[in-house]
């Protein structure tokens, strides 16, 4: 089944009443499901699906402490995030045969950020020709799979894959 997002999804995410709080922190406080779409927990930080993805296998490396940037976070929590970032590759690579990715961070409201005052790691997934016409012009992304199969596959994969080499 296709899931599209188009202008009606972003005005519906936009005028939406929003819940009081953080979506992360939230999230956070959740027993992990496809409830809270948490894929795997660390000690300092965690990594959970993007619930409007750019593509299949969108995730967030995000820190448990409530912070708006890196620099608050101390060395060992930015060190995880890192450390996450790069697991979130190597799961990736194996469940979606990702050929590149998109690796960044928006800190504040004039550079993006979608989700202001707790700070987080957006990883994406990359195909060569993975932007067509759909996008493009129709201003439409599709999706392959439900975030329910996504969370599963990423999941298992988490719980499977060994990335310390």
């Amino acid at each position: 089944m296709n899931h599209l997002w188009s202008p009606w999804r972003m005005e519906y995410i936009e005028n939406h009443e929003k819940e009081d709080g953080c979506v992360f922190c939230r999230a956070q406080a959740q027993a992990d499901s496809t409830g809270n779409l948490i894929v795997h927990r660390g000690t300092l930080a965690y990594v959970i699906l993007n619930r409007y993805p750019y593509t299949s296998g969108h995730v967030m490396v995000i820190p448990f402490k409530h912070v708006p940037n890196l620099e608050e976070l101390d060395p060992a929590t930015r060190a995880e995030m890192m450390e996450l970032t790069s697991r979130c590759t190597a799961v990736l690579r194996k469940v979606y045969r990702t050929q590149s990715f998109n690796v960044g961070v928006n800190i504040g409201e004039a550079a993006g950020a979608g989700v202001l005052g707790h700070v987080h790691v957006h990883v994406v997934p990359r195909w060569a020709g993975d932007t067509n016409f759909m996008s493009t012009i129709g201003g439409t992304r599709v999706l392959p799979e439900a975030l329910e199969e996504t969370y599963q596959r990423i999941r298992q994969a988490f719980e499977t894959t060994d990335t310390h080499r």
